[in-house]
């Protein structure tokens, strides 16, 4: 049974860090390209960040270049998003995803992903 859970979420004030963090088990990490996607109330979800199979290529959403950044350990079977200079308009439910493809690269569409996390709430004050 493949599972993936997110941690790391919380409240912060603007300009403020968290990390995200994404343990996956039941699937072999290490040959599954992963990324972070996000949902804020009335909004569709978006891809915020994604990660190739071997972490030799990412993807980022423009709203967040050169703050967010995400990698993975495949030694933990975990996935992480640092994200820095945080925003109000980070506040959102951020979710971890598997592709559904081996060795996968960058991909940013929610169809291509087949296991997700429940989600962690991000709340970021002005």
């Amino acid at each position: 049974q493949v599972q993936l859970v997110e941690s790391g979420g919380g409240l912060v004030q603007a300009g403020g860090s968290l990390r995200l963090s994404c343990a996956v088990s039941g699937r072999t990490f290490s040959t599954y390209g992963m990324a972070w996607f996000r949902q804020a109330p009335g909004k569709e979800r978006e891809c915020v960040s994604a990660i190739s199979w071997d972490g030799g290529r990412t993807y980022y959403a423009d709203s967040v270049k050169g703050r967010f950044t995400i990698s993975r350990d495949s030694a933990k079977n975990t996935l992480y998003l640092q994200m820095n200079s945080l925003k109000p308009e980070d506040t959102a439910l951020y979710y971890c995803a598997s592709q559904r493809v081996l060795f996968g690269t960058t991909m940013t569409s929610e169809d291509l992903y087949d296991y997700w996390g429940q989600g962690t709430q991000v709340t970021v004050s002005s």
